[in-house]
Formats: structure tokens, C-alpha cells, sequence
């Protein structure tokens, strides 16, 4: 059975992207999922004075994890227009370790915000770099006004979830 591991960009206890992320990778049929939650992998912020010290145990620890998955499910967060502080550092950290930290398997990329660009920045952003940091695809989707479109541990407006599971489809037939 194919696997797939889901995680939001955050390490917020109260995030909206794991909850998207979470809801997202439970849509996706015939797969094993996991969902991580960021807070179990604090790190110093990267730099290469702290790469000297070596890498951290967790993340080596994560990356290797990550090998095991024939798909990513992830939802950032979106910190004045880009990733969130903790998301960059460990993306950093995992990209050193690992240039190819997805494995050359494919990524379901979104994001979510209380507005109604729902995260459209950074969305962009991790879209043009993932590619480089070893997605074979990305597959991306924008949910807005989270607050008023999320309840109870699903998306309540059908025509923004009939999007999600639309992209889901093309995730499904590329893992």
C-alpha cells in the first residue's frame, strides 16, 4: 500500500494549515497516511555556524523518516507573505541534510489563511522551490477564509472542496 505523510507548515498548537493538511491527506484513497506535527522537531534557526555543531538528531532522524512515503500533503502557513519561521528552519535543515527532501515523489501543496488570498504568497513561493528541493510534482491549492469555510474537521462549502478533491485526484494518480 502507498504512503503518504501530511504536515502543516506551523508549529502553532491551534494551526489551520494542519488542520487543512490533516482533512486533505484523509480524502486521498487506498494510502497509509501519517501526520506530523512540527512541534515534535525543534531546531536551532539554520546557519552554517550551527551546521558546524552538526545536525540536529531529530531532523536527521525526520529526513530519513521521509524516504519511507510515496507522497507529501502539506499546508503552509503564511508569515507576512512567506513560509512561516519554524516551517523555513527546518526546511533548511532538512535540505542540507538531504538536497532532495521530497524524495522525488510527488507534493500536494497548499495553504490556508483567515483572509481570502488563503496564503496565495507563500503558496507561490514554496511552488517555485519545491520543485528544486526534490517534488517531482506540485500540485497546489489556495483555501480561503478559513474560519468561515472550515468546521468540525472538514471544509463545509462544497465548491472549495470539490476543488480540494479535484486536486487530490491528480495527486492520487501521482504517487
Amino acid at each position: 500500500m502507498k504512503k503518504i505523510l501530511a504536515f502543516g507548515g506551523s508549529t502553532s498548537s491551534t494551526s489551520i494549515n494542519k488542520q487543512l493538511a490533516t482533512y486533505a491527506s484523509s480524502q486521498v484513497v487506498n494510502v497509509e497516511t501519517e501526520v506530523i506535527d512540527f512541534n515534535d522537531y525543534a531546531a536551532p534557526i539554520y546557519s552554517t555556524d550551527e551546521e558546524a555543531n552538526g545536525f540536529p538528531e531529530n531532523l536527521v532522524a525526520l529526513s530519513e523518516h521521509m524516504k519511507q512515503f510515496d507522497g507529501y500533503v502539506v499546508s503552509l502557513a503564511e508569515h507576512n507573505g512567506s513560509y512561516a519561521a519554524a516551517f523555513k528552519s527546518i526546511l533548511d535543515w532538512l535540505s542540507r541534510i538531504n538536497r532532495s527532501v521530497f524524495n522525488d515523489k510527488p507534493v500536494l501543496l497548499m495553504a490556508t489563511s483567515p483572509g481570502g488570498r488563503g496564503g496565495a504568497s507563500v503558496l507561490s513561493n514554496a511552488s517555485n522551490y519545491f520543485p528544486h528541493a526534490g517534488a517531482s510534482e506540485v500540485i497546489t491549492y489556495s483555501f480561503p477564509n478559513f474560519f468561515d469555510n472550515f468546521k468540525e474537521g472538514k471544509i463545509t462549502n462544497k465548491e472549495l472542496n470539490d476543488g480540494l478533491l479535484e486536486k487530490i485526484k491528480e495527486f492520487e494518480n501521482n504517487i
